[in-house]
């Protein structure tokens, strides 16, 4: 019987391996066997529902925390900002406007694991797109660049008002739901 204070040799050993690391590389091969089996777009669909639970819930806690049934503009930059804090992104309000608020990224939740893995975006537009709809009745989330395309940085447009030119831009649309 081994001694329950003696130290095993395998628990020293120089394994890059812990709980958030095994985690983000789940869920890039997750992602990366959606992609492969049945394409980018429905792997992306596929995330996208997840993202919209997550937003859901997200919401939900940020609302409960701040005691408000519905976030103004500001709250709702500032919120998207430090949810990807807390998760370990580095997202920053470039700009906003009454129209749309443009994100920087600096660093991505997923870290490297999410390079080459595209539909893993689609739980940054959910997440945004589902909290900014919540709360200013439409949202349209365009991923421009994105670390996982190759980027150093993300840029990621939240249009919260429907307009011609934002028709024309790619990206999802997401309405306030009951």
């Amino acid at each position: 019987m081994a001694d329950p204070n003696s130290r095993n040799p395998i628990d020293e050993l120089p394994v890059d391996l812990n709980r958030d690391l095994f985690m983000r590389t789940l869920i890039r091969h997750l992602a990366g066997s959606l992609e492969d089996t049945v394409g980018l777009a429905e792997a992306s669909g596929f995330i996208s529902v997840v993202g919209q639970a997550m937003g859901e819930e997200i919401l939900a806690a940020y609302r409960k925390a701040l005691n408000k049934s519905s976030l103004e503009s500001g709250e709702v930059a500032e919120v998207l900002v430090d949810l990807k804090r807390r998760i370990g992104g580095d997202f920053y309000v470039a700009e906003r406007d009454d129209d749309k608020i443009v994100f920087g990224n600096r660093a991505c939740p997923f870290g490297d694991r999410v390079i080459g893995r595209k539909s893993m975006c689609m739980m940054t537009s959910n997440v945004f797109g589902h909290i900014a709809a919540q709360n200013h009745g439409y949202a349209k989330v365009e991923l421009e660049k994105t670390i996982a395309d190759g980027h150093p940085q993300c840029r990621v447009v939240v249009h919260v008002r429907p307009s011609a030119s934002t028709a024309s831009v790619e990206g999802r649309e997401y309405f306030e739901s009951d």
